[in-house]
């Protein structure tokens, strides 16, 4: 078994644009998907210059190859209760050890299914607390008929949130959940892999991207793991595994061939990733001045037209297990000499048009050695009025119950020629 395995890694086989997990298999080529078959759409949406904002959440964490607790308690990172976001993006990295078995074996998706459930538990369980204040809601209101209620403390209805695309290669792991709402309104859900590490291809480095287009606009978010090192030079592999996801990421371009093909093709686009005395101070403006991404950054490179939002919070790598102490200060003997500045490993940047960054912050879990990151965006995507209002009363009709289930048995194509008609509008 192994020697086929690293056979295909080695040659980087591609295991296909589809393969991946999802809620809703069936979304691969949903209902909606039908509209692109139709020329008509792109007149109508030259016509109408509508655009709808969503709040989109990202985070990368590297979990140092630490397997969850179920009861891990995410809601730090999430913000569920206070601040909802439409879509979810959660970027991990070394979700499993890296160890031989590991990056030349096949996937095992036991930890990442665990990390996919207390990631819908803690998104979803807004909708459990709802439900228990409508039921204490409603016996009040049994039992005091004549008590008005107090409208500052009704919460807005929850939203039920679905997982669109999970993806694992190795150690990375992806995972992308959106409003069940707007389920319908996903098309072409995709994903590429990219192994740079051992040998040039195994996956102990890389990155998994996915893409998707809500509306009219495509997202394309990409989760990876460079070298590492803070030695002179190391920074040059870092730049050399970018230019290797950049040319060696592709996606299919869709039935009109019209679909953004590579990570920089897409409309938004999102990927993750001195001294002591500093870090103590607490000057983040002097440690910053000589990162290496920043530096990046503004010489245009590798990452001409990305950006980063300020970094206001303290480096996230490396700490000692457990604790708040940075690795080397909490040691003596020989593991003092291994005493590695403190560093931003972890890191959100981005490009597009139509973005807007609201937060930029770290997350204080000590489950590992590197400390979660988040960002938290507004997108701004492009609409069909129309064609969204109408598809928005069928989805929520009895119609769509009928047809769903014949869609799902049914090949696209065959589709297409025999319902393509029940949709023109």
């Amino acid at each position: 078994m192994w020697p086929t395995l690293v056979a295909n890694k080695i040659f980087k086989k591609r295991l296909g644009s589809s393969n991946f997990i999802a809620d809703y298999p069936s979304y691969k080529e949903p209902l909606l998907g039908i509209v692109d078959i139709d020329q008509n759409s792109k007149t109508i949406l030259n016509d109408h210059k509508d655009s709808h904002k969503y709040k989109v959440f990202v985070s990368t964490w590297n979990v140092g190859g630490i397997a969850p607790d179920e009861d891990l308690n995410i809601d730090d990172l999430l913000e569920t209760c206070n601040n909802s976001c439409d879509i979810y993006i959660l970027g991990f990295q070394e979700i499993v050890p890296l160890k031989a078995s590991n990056v030349l074996g096949s996937e095992n998706n036991e930890i990442s299914m665990k990390w996919n459930s207390i990631i819908r538990e803690a998104l979803n369980k807004k909708i459990t607390h709802q439900r228990d204040k409508d039921a204490k809601k409603q016996e009040l209101k049994n039992n005091f008929p004549n008590k008005k209620e107090n409208p500052a403390k009704c919460c807005d209805a929850p939203h039920d949130f679905q997982c669109i695309i999970s993806k694992q290669m190795v150690g990375l792991f992806i995972s992308v959940w959106i409003r069940r709402d707007l389920c319908p309104f996903i098309r072409h859900p995709s994903v590429s892999c990219v192994g740079c590490g051992i040998m040039g291809c195994l996956g102990n480095k890389g990155s998994i991207s996915v893409r998707f287009q809500l509306h009219e606009t495509s997202f394309c978010f990409v989760c990876s793991h460079l070298a590492s090192g803070g030695r002179e030079g190391d920074e040059k592999h870092r730049n050399s595994n970018v230019a290797e996801i950049f040319s060696r990421t592709s996606f299919p371009r869709g039935p009109l061939l019209d679909l953004p093909r590579t990570i920089l093709d897409h409309e938004i686009s999102l990927p993750e990733e001195t001294t002591r005395l500093l870090v103590e101070k607490r000057d983040w403006d002097s440690l910053l001045e000589n990162d290496q991404l920043i530096m990046e950054l503004m010489s245009g490179n590798m990452l001409r037209g990305w950006h980063e939002g300020a970094i206001k919070f303290a480096p996230t790598y490396k700490y000692c297990p457990n604790s708040d102490i940075y690795y080397g200060c909490c040691y003596h003997g020989k593991k003092a000499e291994k005493r590695r500045a403190p560093a931003w490993c972890d890191r959100i940047v981005w490009c597009g048009e139509g973005l807007k960054q609201l937060q930029y912050t770290r997350i204080e879990s000590k489950l590992s050695d590197h400390r979660p990151v988040k960002a938290m965006f507004i997108a701004e995507v492009r609409v069909l009025p129309e064609l969204m209002k109408n598809l928005q009363s069928l989805f929520l009709s009895e119609r769509y119950e009928q047809i769903k289930t014949p869609f799902e048995v049914s090949t696209t194509e065959d589709f297409v020629n025999r319902k393509r008609s029940s949709f023109r509008l």
